[in-house]
């Protein structure tokens, strides 16, 4: 008789990844080797900055194409009227182009119409785009849930001259995002928790190693890839930062599965004082925060808070705009980070509300009793 193994692991990302300076102009001829009909979707600004680029490659290619302006947050009245537009377009494949709540409605939208999906990041802010996840959320911006999709994209595209000319905030912001991705994979295998491929299987070997290469690359490479993409100057450097922050970060996350530092971001979206700040950013502060709640050494937590500091990311409530937080709102925030299926329950430490609250406080005074 057959039973679930143990030892069963599963692995999954994107079927190409495409990172080159110019890319963007060559969408059309991607496109065309996945079908004849395109629906893009992208964001305001890239419409503004790229429009002609992307109609050029597409005409160039012989591509039937509609392009929508993306209305900026996924939420399910914009997945609803994009998924309505790809259905009487007739467009065979979704192409996302711009930041991840534009990747990710396009990901929605394709698999609700059997299309096959092209995800070009503009920036490098977030893993989203090589996954086969969506995260959606009010139209306020409030976490609600993800979405596991069943498949990820076929094409990712990456403009790396994109890329660097978008303000810096954005790449710093993925190395947040990215931060999580190797301290999330261990405590998943701590937990001995399962990852994002696929219902009850394990980590495989070569997702580990990922996530473990994404952070090395990190710790090599983000503060010199700041400098460079401040002065909009496409290094080496920024060239392996954009990889881990998309790539790396994506298969590792997906394959690693996440934890509570997610969990907590998720936590403080509660807050309006949070809004304001990106993805990766409130990331970068969960990390701390999961490893105060590991019982991690404090020598770590030091060296992270040193890392994220020498790159702009929030390390205090305070850098949140939290700083007159009070003991009730946290606790709005650890409940909103235990709620039922939260990635918070993957820590292999007893948890409870009054626990991940006093974590965050612990976080807080740590990184605050240092300059």
């Amino acid at each position: 008789m057959a039973t679930e193994n143990a030892g069963g692991r599963s692995y999954g990302g994107p079927n190409k990844y495409i990172q080159r300076a110019g890319e963007m102009g060559r969408l059309g001829e991607h496109i065309s080797k996945l079908g004849d009909k395109a629906f893009l979707l992208a964001d305001p600004f890239v419409l503004d900055q790229y429009g002609a680029m992307l109609k050029d490659s597409m005409e160039a290619s012989g591509i039937a194409y509609q392009i929508e302006r993306f209305n900026g947050e996924c939420s399910s009245g914009e997945i609803e009227r994009v998924t309505g537009l790809v259905n009487s377009s007739g467009a065979s494949v979704v192409v996302g182009i711009g930041g991840g709540k534009t990747a990710d409605t396009a990901k929605m939208a394709a698999i609700a119409t059997g299309g096959r999906i092209v995800i070009v990041p503009t920036i490098a802010s977030t893993d989203a785009p090589c996954s086969a996840i969506s995260v959606r959320y009010t139209d306020d911006g409030v976490y609600q849930e993800a979405h596991f999709l069943g498949r990820n994209p076929d094409i990712v595209i990456v403009d790396s001259a994109v890329i660097v000319k978008a303000p810096v905030r954005f790449l710093i912001s993925g190395i947040g995002d990215a931060l999580s991705t190797w301290f999330e994979a261990r405590s998943n295998l701590d937990s001995n928790s399962n990852n994002l491929v696929k219902p009850n299987m394990l980590p495989p070997a070569a997702g580990i190693a990922i996530a473990r290469a994404c952070h090395d690359v990190l710790m090599r490479d983000a503060l010199a890839a700041k400098f460079a993409a401040e002065r909009g100057a496409l290094t080496p450097a920024v060239e392996n930062i954009i990889e881990a922050n998309t790539l790396l970060s994506g298969l590792g996350f997906e394959n690693c599965g996440v934890s509570a530092a997610h969990g907590i971001h998720d936590g403080l979206t509660v807050l309006d004082e949070t809004h304001s700040f990106f993805h990766g950013e409130k990331v970068a502060f969960g990390v701390l925060c999961l490893l105060m709640l590991e019982g991690r050494p404090l020598a770590e937590i030091r060296e992270m808070t040193a890392f994220c500091r020498s790159l702009g990311l929030p390390t205090r409530l305070a850098d949140l705009n939290l700083g007159a937080v009070t003991k009730s709102d946290l606790e709005r925030v650890a409940e909103a980070a235990l709620l039922p299926g939260s990635p918070t329950w993957k820590v292999a430490v007893p948890l409870s509300v009054p626990i991940v609250r006093d974590a965050i406080i612990a976080t807080d005074a740590f990184t605050s009793s240092f300059e």
